[in-house]
């Protein structure tokens, strides 16, 4: 009896010490990825905040003359992470029959169209576009601007056929296809930090409106430039060594960076899944992105922690784990298997990765932890280590709900 007591009392404080793990080893797949879309359901987005008066406006028409107001929501802004995070909603509401999340992504679209041209209208030139509420809606300037939110835009628009929204659709792609800056060879680049940079985050930047632009039109010049950008970019960013990508290469100095930045390698993951959803099946470039996506996995399988995780820098184990890039490897996988593009046995490195967000890295209130911020390129390795990471950071949110999804299909496939 004595024993038995001993026992019951070490469970309950292992329970104190460790809620969120004993807590998500309880939960369902669905239970858990429905945490975490209703905590994004809590956080409005479509409210304006005064950044003296921090009086709450519902539209510009509540604005007085004069007043400077910034969202209340991150969530609310035009911003890349902002489309990736409206897809995955309209996805999981569709692959859960769950109207409230798709509602989210419309209403996000649509209070942006109801209201950009009060800003557009009082632009001021002291102020980076990227900063001024839904500035990036009409001022394109990288790929950054338009790539996924041109994305999030066709989603929406094929449920909410607008004119307004096409309109904007075909100005994005536009930008993508003919606007934004390119090296001679059709490289898509960036003018920051240096003349002519190859980033890899551009790869899903460009990718991820043009996947959805050529599914939605069926036209092969769109897929056939993702798959172009893709490949191109690769060339000028894989390390056979390493088996990764590096995060960039400065055409001036015709070198690559020095970091082997995880979300930049997971980008490339997801892009290359989005294109082979809508890439025909005798597409002539199609066998070499599935090779290019293998391969990639198994260079990434080599630097997963013995937790599950993935580092922040992939091939520095002392540098932090890192929940997003763990979640577009465990998401890369899962499709790829999910859609017969992989052999089945990579299965046990999604679910290792699978179990490390569900058990450590969601909390019961549906928070999605340890998630990058927003990184650009640099030259030391000290500011990748010391990025910092956000709870509920932006970033993150829409790629866990994807990876749940294909988490999900993966488990009905045993």
């Amino acid at each position: 009896m004595y024993d038995m007591k001993r026992k019951v009392l070490l469970l309950a404080a292992i329970a104190l010490v460790c809620p969120v793990i004993i807590f998500g080893q309880q939960r369902s797949d669905e239970e858990v990825i429905r945490a975490v879309a209703d905590n994004i359901l809590k956080q409005p987005v479509t409210q304006f905040v005064g950044v003296t008066t921090k009086e709450v406006y519902n539209s510009t028409k509540e604005i007085p003359q004069g007043e400077d107001v910034k969202f209340k929501s991150p969530l609310t802004e035009w911003h890349y992470s902002n489309g990736v995070l409206d897809m995955s909603m309209i996805r999981l509401g569709q692959f859960l029959n769950e109207p409230k999340y798709i509602e989210y992504a419309k209403q996000h679209v649509a209070f942006a169209f109801a209201n950009y041209t009060y800003f557009q209208n009082t632009f001021r030139n002291d102020r980076r576009h990227w900063y001024w509420p839904f500035g990036q809606l009409w001022n394109f300037k990288e790929l950054d601007d338009c790539g996924a939110m041109g994305a999030a835009v066709v989603n929406v628009y094929e449920l909410d056929p607008r004119p307004e929204y096409r309109e904007y659709i075909e100005k994005a792609a536009n930008h993508v296809m003919y606007g934004q800056d390119r090296l001679e060879d059709g490289t898509l680049c960036r003018t920051t930090p240096r003349e002519m940079t190859v980033w890899a985050d551009d790869v899903y930047m460009s990718v991820s409106l043009l996947s959805q632009m050529g599914g939605m039109t069926g036209d092969m010049k769109y897929i056939d430039e993702a798959a172009k950008q893709i490949i191109q970019i690769t060339d000028y960013l894989w390390c056979p060594e390493k088996e990764l990508f590096y995060h960039g290469y400065y055409t001036d100095r015709k070198r690559n960076g020095v970091a082997f930045w995880g979300r930049a390698n997971g980008w490339i993951t997801v892009s290359i899944t989005l294109v082979l959803d809508v890439m025909p099946a005798d597409h002539p470039r199609r066998a070499e992105l599935i090779a290019l996506l293998e391969k990639q996995i198994v260079g990434a399988s080599r630097y997963q922690n013995a937790n599950g995780m993935w580092n922040q820098l992939l091939d520095k184990p002392d540098s932090y784990d890192e929940s997003s890039i763990t979640a577009m490897y465990v998401y890369g996988i899962a499709k790829a298997i999910n859609n017969g593009w992989i052999d089945p046995a990579y299965r046990r490195i999604a679910e290792a990765g699978w179990r490390a967000l569900k058990e450590t890295q969601i909390t019961e209130e549906g928070q999605f932890r340890n998630v990058c911020v927003g990184t650009g390129i640099m030259d030391d390795l000290p500011f990748y280590y010391s990025r910092p990471v956000g709870d509920n950071e932006k970033h993150g949110l829409g790629l866990i709900i994807d990876t749940a999804i294909e988490m999900m299909k993966l488990t009905v496939r045993r």
